[in-house]
């Protein structure tokens, strides 16, 4: 297989690699905004940390493990170890026409901001060490081998058939019901749903909210790997999923009362999270319909969380795995080569069986991904613990856990 670099391509993924690292901080401010001020510092550094944590294990081992020589389908092997021979020329396998090391370091940033989505389940009362220690083991054991199965050479799911273009089930459903077991383990703030917990400044939510759509171009459109048509459609998809969830939401919360600015931009995320599986593969008519079915799924979905009394605090498990759910099974229904003939043709071109193999890669992420984090959870709490006390929840891990401030 011949491989050549393209300067136009390794400047558009360069371009791609500072836009999916912006997710992070942006994923920060998103969150940040909705907690009480006595926890803002603490949420914001729940996210920024990973571009440290992250920025270190994938070098080390994480990319090897990811993408590494196949073994048995599951796990990558130990040969970039420490970005070993993982150098300018291309790799054939994965990108053709860009540095392996640009291929390597544009999947860095995905790894960054997945378990940073977690976050959102455990926040105002996870113990910091404990966090830390829970991150870099879910990275490992749930993060590297679900990549690996999707998206590395030889992963069973890939052999299988399974489209995921950026990342609905190794991103979005994984850091989703990962949240919900961890939330079953960690137990409910101290006086939830007794307490007023107001958010703190939702025109920061409304700020992460516009920089994680502009990232987001970066996440799905440089997931083409090229300067293409194919990055254009998943440029045009995903804006236009993003913008149908956030006018259908905006009506289900104005039936409900009047269109809450929050709201609205959680309908857009929730557009985003939707179509991440299928923008490389379907049209902008299809992807309207992806997010105007994404928006009442999830909407509903932190309805029946309410009622349950769950504390999964900034609703991950409904915004992004029940919608990359819905998006990874109707890339099943709407997938056509006409897009992407790397690709497949989906139920409504005439292949059927494309449904089933991506209901099948949804079952399977959710059942492993909430399954090891569960354990891994339980393992922690019963150890270490998981949660501060009651004294420094009260205080704020602001100050109980960082020693500073928010606001003066």
């Amino acid at each position: 297989m011949s491989t050549q670099i393209s300067a136009g391509d390794t400047a558009w993924i360069l371009v791609c690699c500072s836009l999916v690292l912006l997710m992070t901080p942006a994923l920060a401010f998103f969150y940040g905004g909705m907690v009480r001020r006595k926890n803002v510092l603490s949420t914001l550094t729940l996210s920024y940390i990973f571009m440290s944590l992250i920025g270190v294990q994938w070098v080390l081992y994480g990319y090897s493990l990811a993408f590494g020589l196949d073994i048995n389908g599951l796990i990558g092997g130990l040969n970039f170890l420490g970005f070993q021979g993982v150098g300018a020329e291309p790799n054939a396998a994965y990108a053709k026409t860009i540095p392996h090391e640009l291929f390597a370091s544009f999947q860095m940033m995905f790894a960054v901001i997945t378990p940073a989505l977690i976050t959102g389940a455990f926040v105002e009362r996870v113990k910091f060490k404990s966090f830390l220690l829970f991150s870099l083991l879910w990275a490992t054991l749930v993060y590297d081998p679900l990549c690996h199965w999707v998206w590395g050479q030889g992963g069973w799911l890939k052999e299988m058939g399974v489209l995921d273009f950026a990342g609905g089930t190794v991103v979005h459903i994984a850091a989703g019901f990962s949240a919900l077991a961890f939330a079953l383990v960690i137990g409910p703030r101290k006086g939830h749903g007794n307490v007023p917990m107001e958010p703190n400044n939702i025109p920061l939510t409304v700020l992460g909210t516009g920089l994680l759509w502009v990232g987001w171009f970066g996440f799905n459109a440089g997931s083409a790997l090229g300067a293409n048509g194919v990055a254009v459609n998943a440029l045009v998809t995903t804006n236009t999923s993003a913008a149908t969830a956030g006018l259908v939401w905006m009506m289900l919360s104005w039936l409900d009362g009047r269109p809450s600015t929050l709201g609205i931009a959680t309908g857009m995320v929730v557009g985003l999270a939707a179509v991440t599986p299928a923008c490389g593969y379907v049209t902008p008519l299809a992807a309207m319909a992806i997010g105007a079915v994404a928006a009442p799924l999830s909407y509903y979905a932190m309805r029946f969380r309410d009622r349950r009394k769950l504390d999964e605090s900034l609703d991950v498990w409904a915004c992004h795995g029940m919608a990359s759910s819905w998006g990874t099974i109707a890339t099943g229904l709407f997938a056509t080569v006409a897009v992407n003939a790397d690709g497949a043709n989906g139920l409504f071109f005439g292949n059927p069986a494309q449904v089933s193999i991506q209901i099948l890669a949804v079952i399977v992420t959710i059942v492993f991904s909430f399954g090891m984090t569960y354990v891994l959870a339980k393992a922690l709490n019963m150890s270490i613990g998981l949660r501060v006390s009651p004294m420094e929840e009260e205080v704020g891990l602001d100050i109980s856990s960082h020693g500073e401030r928010s606001y003066s």
